[in-house]
């Protein structure tokens, strides 16, 4: 380790350490679900809608205070985050848009761009008409991608970041989305993937669907939050078609270049890592901590893969406390 690295380290620890000590009497003792968790009942009786140029962002908004900001993961949509939202509502306003070409956002045209820069700037928009300035991110997945961009293009929203596995420079696309982009240009992904997970769900859990990639509890994910991923996507010829649209604007990395802004941040960024990924290694998060010029180190995550944070929420929960607490 790195001496500046080190100290970097103990700095966080330190801080975090202080947090901590506070934590269980205050933030903790309050940060747990105010009302019965999150279901997809409740999730969809909640969801709001807001028009911005880009199209009808679908978001979920619960809780009051400063804006936490979660961004999700590909193929899912703000669902993702409802253990965290359960918990850490009690401490922030939680915010969770679906990105244009998945969830319940209503894309505005045919010939919207939906890369991850014009989702970048979707969300600048986004939060320009909720009337928020600043947040704090936390973000997975393509989502993380996303997180980056939207950190050096707008660095005066954002308070503090929290990622979780996700791309990196040195990683995007992952290996692991070439047969999905090759599926897509054809036009047959979602029907031959999300559409057969969509209809058995022991297969989404088993070694050949979602679960078994990107899951590490074998009774995610539940039946439903397939159906709450998967519907809007698998349903109807449009929900296919920006589905589709959606895997081919990552076919090109839309990090690249971006390691010289990162270094430049000056945004606390957090790093928490499943080691038993296997589309995102351990390196990329090693990369990120390197990377990022105010990086607070990694927390790594043992037997943990991809989604870990819908499986883990209390993790999602402790580590953005901390990070907030010490930032």
């Amino acid at each position: 380790m790195h001496r500046r690295d080190f100290f970097k380290l103990a700095g966080y620890t330190a801080a975090a350490t202080a947090a901590a000590s506070v934590l269980p009497l205050a933030a903790f003792a309050t940060a747990s679900p105010a009302a019965a968790p999150m279901t997809a009942a409740s999730f969809h009786a909640a969801r709001r809608f807001v028009p911005t140029r880009f199209g009808r962002i679908a978001y979920l908004d619960r809780g009051q205070g400063d804006v936490a900001l979660f961004l999700h993961g590909f193929p899912l949509n703000g669902f993702q985050w409802r253990g965290a939202i359960d918990i850490l509502s009690a401490q922030r306003r939680c915010i969770a848009p679906d990105f244009m070409g998945l969830g319940y956002t209503e894309v505005a045209s045919e010939e919207q761009d939906i890369t991850p820069a014009a989702q970048a700037a979707m969300l600048d928009a986004f939060l320009t008409r909720l009337g928020i300035d600043t947040v704090d991110v936390i973000a997975s997945d393509s989502g993380g991608a996303i997180a980056q961009i939207f950190m050096v293009t707008y660095p005066h929203r954002v308070k503090s970041l929290l990622l979780t596995n996700c791309d990196t420079e040195l990683n995007c696309p992952p290996e692991a989305m070439m047969p999905v982009i090759e599926m897509a240009h054809a036009g047959v992904w979602a029907d031959r993937w999300l559409g057969a997970w969509r209809a058995d769900k022991a297969l989404a859990r088993s070694s050949e669907g979602i679960g078994g990639m990107c899951y590490t509890d074998p009774a995610h994910p539940t039946d439903e939050a397939i159906d709450t991923y998967f519907t809007p996507l698998t349903a109807t010829p449009e929900g296919k078609g920006w589905a589709h649209a959606y895997v081919m604007a990552l076919e090109k990395n839309a990090l690249a270049g971006i390691s010289g802004k990162l270094k430049a941040s000056k945004v606390p960024t957090r790093i928490v890592w499943g080691r038993a990924d296997a589309i995102f290694a351990s390196s990329d998060a090693e990369h990120l901590d390197r990377t990022v010029g105010n990086s607070k180190g990694i927390r790594w995550l043992e037997g943990s893969k991809l989604f870990w944070p819908e499986e883990r929420p209390d993790v999602v929960a402790e580590e953005a406390l901390r990070l907030w607490h010490s930032a």
